[in-house]
């Protein structure tokens, strides 16, 4: 069984907490434990609240959970909420301390602890300001503090260092190489004001700790990275040339990303004016002989379904097209997590578009998928589409470095003039399996026409009924060759045993970033496989209807787990299959799955629940939710002193 350490620090956005959670992720990578990290942040610039989860383990964890160790809380909105500018009101995070935990804040919020209505939590005050007022005395710049008030997050970081019983100098090493060229006197400054706090909580507060980090793992080579840096680096190694976007949260942290290694690695990373321009660039550079790709998200691909069918039609070797999901519709949730566009992915385009869609459910498989998209991409001639969504692009995980030896680059069919070439070349001749060899550009006797309309071999337009005919089968029939082709462990992977004669008790269905969480749960209430499967869906199109119906349909309970309001993998399955699943768990909250919301939703199902369930907070939601946290927020709201801030005024009738 293993054992873990849950830690959050919560704060303003813009006050540097997720630096210093990068930082602590890091420094404990290397000492050898298992990190997941998970972070939630509002869409406005500064200000508004975020929070920063650390799942500490000494084996591999693919999830958060919904319970806190260790809260290092540095503003009020962390500890009890904002109570006066929301509604339903955000509860802060105390609640989710778990019996006999603590809570480290900052001593300026010491008037809101009496909101805290727990007794069985250790509630914990740091003075930051006196501690940063003596590393700043000590580097020579007394009475400053409040000009460096941003380095609290660094202050916190030192007193969790200590509570966690960890060493200090990986902490404070990690430090120094965050600042990156600023090395020096300011990382220095960071490095003593974390160290006070370090030794500050250590005398006062560590004893007290009842949980306790795990003892560490043996080391082992293993690297630190979120989903956006995997995608990045998959495009790296498999030769992008040309990378467009136009700037959306959360896709664009991987273009700024790629920007940093244009001279080392080739590549042109060009920001376009718009959504439409992104992919019409990529459709283009793929036609010019270089490896295409472009990035967005929901509101972003809406505007490129034209591309799409540019794209298919005149056969470009891609584009490969990140689709990061967030909350919608239109433009929702900018900064929050959904698995809202699958359909809309599989879809997408005037009439029928052949295209090959991908949904990894890990980091480690955003990183080979992506890899495996550009020889799609090459060798059938279609775009392909790699969903992945807000919750792989930001969390960070510990993984084993990518191993890329086996990893080939497959350029397709390439038109290759021979000795007695006349150069009559027809880009778009019939062939067998749909695949015309592709010429590139400067390729003797390579000259070709190519049109968004309908065309004849030699890419001339044409409406003729048995040209037309042959054109849609031969670009249609790509997608059959890809599905004999793409391995059956690139489509989709089963978790336990097999469907047999007697039947698995439960098989549990999901896709994408679903994995993580479906995966942990079950090695928490079925460790050795005995009563739970888990079918993960991987390839989207071509689906793989045989090898999933047989799965299907040999389970004595079917359960799918979908990030968005609709069910969508349960109506895709459905559609491709015919097969009705049981239970459907939804969540659509804006928040990814968390590995007790799946175990809650699991016994639930089994036990005989309802065949739609949405999950939210770590439990099943109920009809009238809401209505008692309304009424909760009024007595709160009723015992608390009045603030300066307006209140936002209340619906008629709430007040009664």
């Amino acid at each position: 069984m293993s054992s873990y350490f849950s830690w959050m620090v919560g704060g303003p956005q813009g006050s540097g907490l997720n630096v210093s959670a990068e930082i602590l992720a890091k420094a404990l990578s290397r000492a050898g434990y298992y990190v997941f990290g998970q972070i939630e942040y509002h869409s406005n610039i500064k200000g508004k609240h975020s929070a920063y989860r650390l799942r500490i383990q000494d084996t591999p964890a693919g999830s958060h959970v919904e319970t806190v160790h260790l809260l290092s809380a540095l503003d009020e909105e962390t500890l009890v909420g904002d109570m006066y500018h929301e509604f339903p009101a955000h509860r802060g995070h105390a609640h989710e301390v778990a019996a006999g935990g603590a809570v480290l804040y900052d001593a300026e919020q010491h008037k809101f602890i009496e909101w805290i209505e727990r007794k069985d939590i250790l509630l914990w005050e740091m003075p930051y300001a006196e501690l940063l007022d003596k590393a700043l005395t000590e580097a020579g710049k007394p009475g400053q503090a409040r000009a460096y008030r941003i380095m609290t997050n660094t202050l916190a970081l030192g007193a969790s260092v200590a509570v966690l019983g960890f060493d200090f100098e990986p902490v404070a090493q990690a430090i120094r190489e965050s600042f990156g060229m600023k090395a020096g006197k300011v990382a220095q400054l960071n490095v003593t004001a974390a160290k006070y706090a370090y030794e500050y909580a250590r005398e006062k507060f560590a004893k007290d700790m009842k949980y306790k980090l795990p003892p560490p793992p043996p080391k082992r080579e293993q690297i630190l990275v979120k989903g956006t840096q995997a995608v990045g680096l998959a495009k790296l190694k498999a030769g992008c040339g040309l990378q467009t976007y136009y700037p959306i949260s959360p896709a664009t942290d991987e273009s700024v990303y790629l920007e940093n290694y244009q001279s080392d690695y080739n590549l042109l990373v060009l920001q376009t004016e718009d959504e439409v321009s992104a992919i019409d660039a990529a459709v283009m550079g793929a036609h010019g002989g270089l490896r295409a790709s472009t990035s967005t998200s929901g509101p972003g691909f809406a505007l490129m379904p034209e591309g799409l069918g540019f794209a298919a039609i005149t056969e470009a070797p891609g584009p490969v097209l990140l689709l990061y999901q967030r909350g919608g519709p239109s433009t929702g949730l900018p900064t929050r997590q959904e698995q809202g566009d699958l359909q809309f992915a599989l879809h997408a385009g005037q009439g029928d578009i052949p295209r090959i869609v991908i949904a990894p459910g890990d980091i480690e498989e955003s990183f080979y998928d992506t890899f495996d998209a550009f020889n799609y991409a090459d060798r059938y001639q279609v775009p392909v589409i790699v969903l992945v969504d807000k919750h792989l692009a930001s969390c960070s995980q510990t993984l084993p470095v990518f191993d890329t030896s086996k990893l080939k680059i497959d350029r397709g069919l390439i038109y290759q003039p021979g000795a007695s070439s006349n150069g009559d070349y027809l880009r778009h001749a019939i062939t067998e399996n749909g695949i015309s060899p592709r010429a590139v550009p400067g390729t003797p006797g390579g000259i070709f026409w190519t049109t968004s309309d309908e065309h004849d071999p030699r890419g001339h337009i044409t409406e003729g009924i048995a040209n037309r005919i042959q054109m849609m089968e031969k670009r249609m029939n790509k997608m059959n060759l890809a599905a004999r082709e793409i391995p059956d462990d690139k489509k989709f992977r089963l978790f336990g045993p097999a469907p047999g004669r007697n039947k698995t008790p439960v098989l549990v269905v999901g896709w994408g970033s679903t994995k993580g969480a479906i995966v942990d749960a079950l090695k928490r209430i079925d460790p050795q496989h005995q009563n739970y499967s888990f079918l993960q869906l991987r390839i989207m199109r071509p689906f793989p209807i045989a090898q999933v119906s047989e799965i299907l349909h040999k389970a004595a309970k079917v359960i799918s787990f979908d990030c968005n309001y609709s069910g969508q993998i349960a109506a895709v399955i459905r559609a491709e299959t015919g097969f009705r699943v049981h239970h459907q768990v939804v969540k659509f909250d804006g928040r990814p799955f968390s590995e007790d919301e799946v175990v809650v939703a699991l016994e639930h199902a089994v036990a005989g629940g309802a065949e739609r369930m949405i999950v939210s907070e770590g439990k099943i939601v109920p009809p009238e939710y809401g209505v008692e946290e309304f009424a909760q927020m009024l007595e709160l709201r009723n015992k608390r002193p009045k603030m300066s801030a307006p209140m936002v005024p209340l619906p008629p009738g709430y007040n009664k």
